[in-house]
């Protein structure tokens, strides 16, 4: 892809999407775009009981997303990097895993009168992991309220996150295996994930890399 323009990074909790979006607007020198997860009232509720807060941590959640990411209309995409720690369109990925169906009804009505009017993406970058990967990254950050996630939850949430994206065809697709890899604190697996995100011309790329690699 072209250096200029709107990237999202996105995957399940714990696999670093905050922190590769940080690493990239600041090596594209572009604007980051994250997610205040610790500003949704309901999350840590959600938590302990995901029943009973599932809706309205929900829309807190949709609702935040869409006001952050209306404003990148204004934005001229073809002189700026834009780099979003999420997507979008994923907010349905966790309300189909959590909400009923009588409470889907009313999401996807108010989904749909917000979707339209959003820009898409021009390269989207999908992390994954294994389950007892995410669980010990979750650990490491010790974040409280994280701390009551249930493994079961999360193995679920890994399963929703490829089905959404084996789907996916609204922008150009990398898929990303980090299992093996540190972009964070290994700077030669950054850059070597880094030609990979350039790289790119469209369609879908599946990237494994090797321990260590670069």
């Amino acid at each position: 892809m072209t250096q200029r323009g709107y990237i999202a990074v996105e995957g399940p909790i714990g696999v670093g999407k905050t922190s590769l979006a940080r690493l990239l607007a600041r090596e594209l020198d572009g604007k980051a775009i994250l997610e205040d997860a610790e500003a949704n009232p309901f999350l840590k509720d959600f938590y302990k009981d995901r029943r009973k807060y599932a809706f309205q941590t929900q829309l807190f959640f949709l609702l935040s997303r869409y006001q952050q990411q209306k404003d990148l209309n204004q934005l001229d995409l073809f002189q700026e990097t834009v780099v979003s720690d999420y997507l979008f369109a994923k907010d349905r990925i966790f309300a189909y895993l959590n909400l009923d169906e009588k409470e889907l009804i009313l999401y996807e009505k108010v989904y749909k009168l917000l979707d339209v009017n959003l820009t898409k993406p021009d390269l989207v970058i999908f992390l994954q992991a294994d389950p007892a990967v995410l669980l010990e990254r979750i650990r490491r950050r010790d974040c409280d309220y994280e701390k009551e996630i249930d493994p079961g939850y999360l193995q679920d949430l890994v399963e929703a996150y490829n089905r959404f994206f084996f789907y996916y065809d609204e922008a150009p697709l990398l898929v990303v295996d980090t299992s093996a890899i540190d972009f964070v604190n290994r700077e030669e697996d950054f850059k070597t994930l880094l030609k990979e995100i350039r790289t790119m011309d469209g369609g879908v790329r599946h990237f494994i890399p090797r321990e260590g690699a670069g």
